[in-house]
């Protein structure tokens, strides 16, 4: 009942707002930091109503943007950061070290399902370049996204299809 009354929603969202909503969506759930969002199965079920290649791209570069708030929220509290002596040598660590390691973390982060708010965090808390940052979250969005919406493009329509047949029973 839950799953098919997801399907009615996604289908007439994505029907009445196509790609445009698809990209705007995505920016919106990935720049709520530490809050869910449930974008992962919007852009899931777009690939069920949508061409999944163009739908993943799209969804990937809307999500790669919506990062970029959790960047910009870690540059903003470097300033708070830098008034502790404490936390700014603890800081300092982390700086190092993410410049170190840190490029590969940014795709591993926006690939996978772990917080990638905590990441964009980090980099923006020590001024990491923004260009490379956001090309780390391609990277790892893209594949991302592309993944979910190959599998809603067969997904979505098998599970249309078996809803109907459980009707006509």
């Amino acid at each position: 009942m839950v799953f098919e009354s997801f399907l009615i929603w996604s289908n007439g969202f994505i029907t009445s707002f196509g790609y445009l909503g698809l990209f705007v969506i995505s920016i919106i759930g990935t720049a709520t930091i530490l809050f869910p969002f449930p974008v992962d199965a919007i852009i899931f079920a777009s690939g069920g109503f949508l061409n999944p290649i163009l739908s993943g791209i799209i969804a990937g570069v809307g999500s790669a943007i919506g990062e970029l708030t959790s960047y910009y929220m870690g540059r903003a509290g470097r300033k708070v950061v830098s008034i502790k002596r404490k936390k700014k040598k603890e800081f300092s660590k982390a700086e190092k070290l993410f410049h170190k390691y840190g490029f590969w973390a940014i795709p591993i982060f926006a690939f996978t399902p772990l917080p990638m708010d905590i990441i964009g965090l980090v980099c923006g808390g020590i001024k990491y370049n923004v260009k490379k940052f956001f090309i780390g979250s391609l990277i790892g969005k893209i594949p991302r996204t592309l993944i979910l919406t190959i599998a809603g493009s067969y997904a979505i329509p098998w599970a249309l299809d078996l809803a109907k047949m459980f009707a006509g029973i």
